[in-house]
Protein backbone atom coordinates (compact mmCIF):
# COMPACT_ATOMS: atom_id res chain seq x y z
CA UNK A 1 0.00 0.00 0.00
CA UNK A 2 1.45 3.47 -0.54
CA UNK A 3 2.22 5.92 2.36
CA UNK A 4 0.36 8.86 3.46
CA UNK A 5 2.74 10.92 1.84
CA UNK A 6 2.54 9.04 -1.68
CA UNK A 7 -1.86 9.25 -1.38
CA UNK A 8 -1.38 13.01 -0.56
CA UNK A 9 1.72 13.45 -3.84
CA UNK A 10 -0.98 11.54 -6.02
CA UNK A 11 -4.35 13.50 -4.44
CA UNK A 12 -2.12 16.66 -4.77
CA UNK A 13 -1.52 15.91 -8.57
CA UNK A 14 -4.53 14.97 -9.32
CA UNK A 15 -6.22 18.18 -7.87
CA UNK A 16 -3.03 20.35 -9.83
CA UNK A 17 -4.53 18.55 -13.15
CA UNK A 18 -8.27 19.09 -12.13
CA UNK A 19 -7.45 23.04 -11.52
CA UNK A 20 -5.40 22.78 -15.36
CA UNK A 21 -7.90 21.10 -16.53
CA UNK A 22 -10.46 23.85 -15.38
CA UNK A 23 -8.52 26.35 -15.95
CA UNK A 24 -7.88 25.64 -19.86
CA UNK A 25 -11.55 24.78 -20.45
CA UNK A 26 -12.73 27.76 -19.23
CA UNK A 27 -10.36 29.58 -21.36
CA UNK A 28 -11.31 27.23 -24.13
CA UNK A 29 -14.67 28.64 -23.72
CA UNK A 30 -13.68 32.17 -23.81
CA UNK A 31 -12.24 31.80 -26.86
CA UNK A 32 -15.24 30.14 -28.39
CA UNK A 33 -17.37 33.48 -26.98
CA UNK A 34 -14.61 36.10 -28.27
CA UNK A 35 -14.50 33.72 -31.90
CA UNK A 36 -18.88 33.75 -31.38
CA UNK A 37 -18.57 37.66 -30.87
CA UNK A 38 -16.48 38.46 -33.66
CA UNK A 39 -17.73 35.92 -36.12
CA UNK A 40 -19.02 36.58 -39.56
CA UNK A 41 -22.21 38.05 -39.99
CA UNK A 42 -24.38 35.62 -42.06
CA UNK A 43 -26.01 37.76 -45.71
CA UNK A 44 -24.95 41.10 -46.81
CA UNK A 45 -26.08 42.68 -49.93
CA UNK A 46 -23.36 45.81 -50.63
CA UNK A 47 -24.37 47.62 -53.76
CA UNK A 48 -22.92 51.20 -53.57
CA UNK A 49 -19.41 49.63 -51.95
CA UNK A 50 -16.45 48.75 -53.94
CA UNK A 51 -12.79 47.47 -53.73
CA UNK A 52 -11.97 49.93 -51.39
CA UNK A 53 -14.41 48.59 -48.58
CA UNK A 54 -13.22 44.99 -49.32
CA UNK A 55 -12.46 44.25 -45.79
CA UNK A 56 -16.02 45.25 -44.53
CA UNK A 57 -17.62 42.78 -47.31
CA UNK A 58 -15.29 40.04 -45.98
CA UNK A 59 -17.12 40.53 -42.73
CA UNK A 60 -20.01 38.58 -44.27
CA UNK A 61 -20.48 34.64 -45.08
CA UNK A 62 -22.54 35.46 -48.40
CA UNK A 63 -22.42 38.41 -49.98
CA UNK A 64 -24.01 41.00 -53.05
CA UNK A 65 -21.61 42.75 -54.27
CA UNK A 66 -21.29 44.45 -58.00
CA UNK A 67 -18.36 42.46 -59.25
CA UNK A 68 -18.23 44.40 -62.76
CA UNK A 69 -16.21 46.74 -60.34
CA UNK A 70 -14.01 44.35 -58.51
CA UNK A 71 -10.99 42.31 -60.23
CA UNK A 72 -10.77 38.54 -60.64
CA UNK A 73 -8.21 38.66 -57.72
CA UNK A 74 -10.24 40.87 -55.21
CA UNK A 75 -13.17 38.04 -55.62
CA UNK A 76 -10.93 35.21 -55.23
CA UNK A 77 -9.76 37.59 -51.70
CA UNK A 78 -12.92 37.30 -50.52
CA UNK A 79 -13.62 33.30 -51.40
CA UNK A 80 -10.35 32.98 -49.30
CA UNK A 81 -11.86 34.77 -46.30
CA UNK A 82 -14.97 32.25 -46.35
CA UNK A 83 -17.31 34.43 -48.57
CA UNK A 84 -19.68 32.95 -51.18
CA UNK A 85 -19.66 35.76 -53.65
CA UNK A 86 -23.14 36.46 -55.39
CA UNK A 87 -22.73 39.49 -58.35
CA UNK A 88 -25.62 41.67 -58.90
CA UNK A 89 -26.65 41.75 -62.58
CA UNK A 90 -29.82 44.01 -63.75
CA UNK A 91 -31.40 42.62 -66.29
CA UNK A 92 -34.33 44.50 -66.43
CA UNK A 93 -33.72 47.85 -66.28
CA UNK A 94 -30.30 50.09 -67.00
CA UNK A 95 -28.66 52.96 -65.02
CA UNK A 96 -27.54 55.95 -66.79
CA UNK A 97 -23.84 55.53 -65.14
CA UNK A 98 -23.12 52.02 -66.91
CA UNK A 99 -20.41 51.91 -69.06
CA UNK A 100 -22.72 50.65 -71.52
CA UNK A 101 -25.50 53.06 -71.03
CA UNK A 102 -25.13 55.00 -74.55
CA UNK A 103 -25.18 52.39 -76.65
CA UNK A 104 -28.43 50.39 -75.11
CA UNK A 105 -30.49 52.96 -73.29
CA UNK A 106 -32.38 53.35 -77.29
CA UNK A 107 -34.17 50.39 -75.18
CA UNK A 108 -35.41 51.77 -72.44
CA UNK A 109 -39.32 51.85 -71.99
CA UNK A 110 -39.45 54.07 -69.92
CA UNK A 111 -38.64 55.98 -66.52
CA UNK A 112 -37.97 53.96 -63.49
CA UNK A 113 -39.81 55.72 -60.02
CA UNK A 114 -37.99 56.99 -57.68
CA UNK A 115 -34.68 56.19 -59.40
CA UNK A 116 -34.24 58.96 -61.71
CA UNK A 117 -31.00 57.41 -62.80
CA UNK A 118 -32.53 54.66 -64.08
CA UNK A 119 -35.09 53.44 -66.56
CA UNK A 120 -37.22 50.15 -67.96
CA UNK A 121 -35.61 47.75 -70.36
CA UNK A 122 -37.37 46.05 -73.07
CA UNK A 123 -36.03 42.33 -72.11
CA UNK A 124 -37.32 41.10 -74.90
CA UNK A 125 -35.07 42.54 -77.51
CA UNK A 126 -32.59 40.22 -78.68
CA UNK A 127 -30.07 43.05 -78.83
CA UNK A 128 -30.31 43.51 -75.15
CA UNK A 129 -30.46 40.16 -74.56
CA UNK A 130 -26.85 39.13 -76.46
CA UNK A 131 -25.43 42.06 -74.44
CA UNK A 132 -26.54 40.31 -71.31
CA UNK A 133 -25.10 37.01 -72.29
CA UNK A 134 -21.78 39.07 -72.85
CA UNK A 135 -21.72 40.56 -69.56
CA UNK A 136 -23.02 36.80 -67.56
CA UNK A 137 -20.28 35.52 -69.21
CA UNK A 138 -17.46 38.64 -67.76
CA UNK A 139 -19.00 38.31 -64.36
CA UNK A 140 -18.72 34.17 -64.85
CA UNK A 141 -15.33 34.44 -66.17
CA UNK A 142 -14.01 36.46 -62.48
CA UNK A 143 -15.02 32.88 -60.50
CA UNK A 144 -18.28 34.70 -58.71
CA UNK A 145 -20.35 32.03 -56.85
CA UNK A 146 -24.04 33.14 -58.18
CA UNK A 147 -26.40 35.62 -59.57
CA UNK A 148 -28.17 37.88 -57.88
CA UNK A 149 -30.80 39.32 -60.56
CA UNK A 150 -32.63 42.51 -60.40
CA UNK A 151 -35.66 44.21 -61.87
CA UNK A 152 -37.49 41.27 -62.98
CA UNK A 153 -40.57 43.78 -62.14
CA UNK A 154 -40.09 44.55 -65.29
CA UNK A 155 -43.09 42.31 -65.86
CA UNK A 156 -45.51 44.40 -63.30
CA UNK A 157 -44.44 47.32 -64.85
CA UNK A 158 -45.31 46.08 -68.49
CA UNK A 159 -47.05 42.51 -68.35
CA UNK A 160 -46.89 41.82 -71.80
CA UNK A 161 -46.57 38.18 -73.14
CA UNK A 162 -43.26 39.50 -74.82
CA UNK A 163 -41.67 40.48 -71.23
CA UNK A 164 -42.47 37.48 -69.76
CA UNK A 165 -41.07 35.35 -72.52
CA UNK A 166 -37.65 37.61 -72.76
CA UNK A 167 -37.39 37.55 -69.13
CA UNK A 168 -37.69 33.86 -68.85
CA UNK A 169 -35.37 33.50 -72.09
CA UNK A 170 -32.59 35.11 -70.04
CA UNK A 171 -32.85 33.51 -66.66
CA UNK A 172 -33.01 29.89 -68.19
CA UNK A 173 -29.95 31.26 -70.30
CA UNK A 174 -28.40 32.26 -66.48
CA UNK A 175 -29.07 28.41 -65.19
CA UNK A 176 -26.88 27.24 -67.95
CA UNK A 177 -23.91 28.16 -65.90
CA UNK A 178 -24.54 25.89 -62.78
CA UNK A 179 -24.64 28.84 -60.64
CA UNK A 180 -27.28 29.51 -57.69
CA UNK A 181 -29.49 32.64 -59.23
CA UNK A 182 -31.06 34.39 -56.70
CA UNK A 183 -34.25 36.86 -58.38
CA UNK A 184 -34.80 39.98 -56.28
CA UNK A 185 -38.43 41.13 -56.07
CA UNK A 186 -40.32 40.56 -59.58
CA UNK A 187 -42.83 38.81 -56.99
CA UNK A 188 -45.35 39.21 -60.21
CA UNK A 189 -43.36 37.22 -62.55
CA UNK A 190 -42.39 34.31 -60.51
CA UNK A 191 -45.95 34.05 -59.47
CA UNK A 192 -47.35 33.77 -63.23
CA UNK A 193 -44.45 31.77 -64.02
CA UNK A 194 -45.48 29.03 -61.72
CA UNK A 195 -49.04 29.29 -63.03
CA UNK A 196 -47.99 28.60 -66.37
CA UNK A 197 -44.95 26.73 -66.35
CA UNK A 198 -44.63 25.00 -63.42
CA UNK A 199 -41.89 24.93 -60.77
CA UNK A 200 -39.99 27.99 -61.05
CA UNK A 201 -36.92 26.16 -60.10
CA UNK A 202 -36.21 25.72 -63.43
CA UNK A 203 -35.22 29.34 -63.69
CA UNK A 204 -33.87 30.30 -60.32
CA UNK A 205 -32.70 28.49 -57.43
CA UNK A 206 -34.04 31.39 -54.75
CA UNK A 207 -35.61 34.87 -54.76
CA UNK A 208 -35.14 37.70 -52.39
CA UNK A 209 -37.47 39.78 -51.11
CA UNK A 210 -37.24 43.30 -50.40
CA UNK A 211 -39.29 45.25 -47.40
CA UNK A 212 -41.64 42.58 -46.04
CA UNK A 213 -41.88 43.96 -43.10
CA UNK A 214 -40.19 47.56 -43.67
CA UNK A 215 -41.44 50.33 -45.78
CA UNK A 216 -39.44 53.18 -47.51
CA UNK A 217 -40.76 56.77 -47.67
CA UNK A 218 -38.43 57.81 -50.89
CA UNK A 219 -39.53 61.28 -50.79
CA UNK A 220 -38.86 61.73 -46.96
CA UNK A 221 -35.69 59.50 -46.64
CA UNK A 222 -37.33 57.37 -43.97
CA UNK A 223 -38.16 53.93 -42.90
CA UNK A 224 -41.34 52.74 -41.20
CA UNK A 225 -42.76 49.75 -40.66
CA UNK A 226 -44.69 47.97 -43.83
CA UNK A 227 -48.32 48.13 -44.09
CA UNK A 228 -50.37 45.21 -42.41
CA UNK A 229 -51.87 43.95 -46.11
CA UNK A 230 -48.37 44.31 -48.02
CA UNK A 231 -46.51 42.79 -45.21
CA UNK A 232 -49.10 39.74 -45.41
CA UNK A 233 -48.75 39.34 -48.70
CA UNK A 234 -45.24 38.94 -49.29
CA UNK A 235 -45.07 36.95 -46.63
CA UNK A 236 -47.13 34.64 -48.46
CA UNK A 237 -44.99 35.10 -51.41
CA UNK A 238 -41.59 34.62 -50.09
CA UNK A 239 -43.37 31.03 -47.95
CA UNK A 240 -45.02 30.23 -51.52
CA UNK A 241 -41.81 30.15 -52.88
CA UNK A 242 -40.19 28.07 -50.07
CA UNK A 243 -42.91 25.38 -50.60
CA UNK A 244 -41.88 25.34 -54.21
CA UNK A 245 -38.24 24.07 -52.76
CA UNK A 246 -36.26 27.39 -53.65
CA UNK A 247 -33.79 29.66 -50.34
CA UNK A 248 -35.51 32.64 -49.56
CA UNK A 249 -33.41 35.79 -48.47
CA UNK A 250 -34.98 39.17 -47.04
CA UNK A 251 -33.57 42.95 -47.21
CA UNK A 252 -35.25 45.32 -44.82
CA UNK A 253 -34.73 48.98 -44.24
CA UNK A 254 -34.95 49.92 -41.15
CA UNK A 255 -33.09 51.46 -37.54
CA UNK A 256 -36.05 50.33 -35.68
CA UNK A 257 -34.42 47.46 -33.34
CA UNK A 258 -38.13 46.09 -31.97
CA UNK A 259 -38.74 45.87 -35.86
CA UNK A 260 -35.68 44.27 -36.46
CA UNK A 261 -36.10 41.79 -33.68
CA UNK A 262 -39.36 41.05 -35.43
CA UNK A 263 -37.71 40.44 -38.67
CA UNK A 264 -35.24 38.27 -37.09
CA UNK A 265 -37.46 36.00 -35.55
CA UNK A 266 -39.71 35.33 -38.48
CA UNK A 267 -36.38 34.77 -40.19
CA UNK A 268 -35.20 32.41 -37.71
CA UNK A 269 -38.65 30.63 -37.64
CA UNK A 270 -38.54 30.14 -41.24
CA UNK A 271 -35.18 29.34 -42.01
CA UNK A 272 -35.00 32.15 -44.14
CA UNK A 273 -31.81 34.89 -44.24
CA UNK A 274 -31.85 38.49 -44.35
CA UNK A 275 -30.10 41.27 -44.42
CA UNK A 276 -31.23 44.54 -42.40
CA UNK A 277 -29.51 47.99 -43.81
CA UNK A 278 -29.97 51.32 -42.61
CA UNK A 279 -29.18 52.57 -46.12
CA UNK A 280 -31.46 52.52 -49.02
CA UNK A 281 -28.14 52.29 -51.62
CA UNK A 282 -27.20 49.15 -49.45
CA UNK A 283 -23.86 50.87 -48.56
Amino acid sequence: MPGKKAVINKYGIIICMFTVFVALLTGMSGCRAIEADNSKQDYGVFLSLDSSDIDIIAGYRTVVIDAQYFSKEEIAYLKSQGCTVYSYLNIGSIENFREYYDLYSNLALGDYENWEEEQWMDVSSIVWQEYLVSLEEELSDKEIDGFFVDNCDVYYVYPTDEIFEGLTTILEHLMEYGKPVIVNGGDTYVMKFQESCGSPQRIMTGVNQECVWSKIDFATGTFSAQTKDNQQYFQDYVEACNSYGLDVFLIEYTTDNALKQKIKQYCTENQFRYYISDSVELD
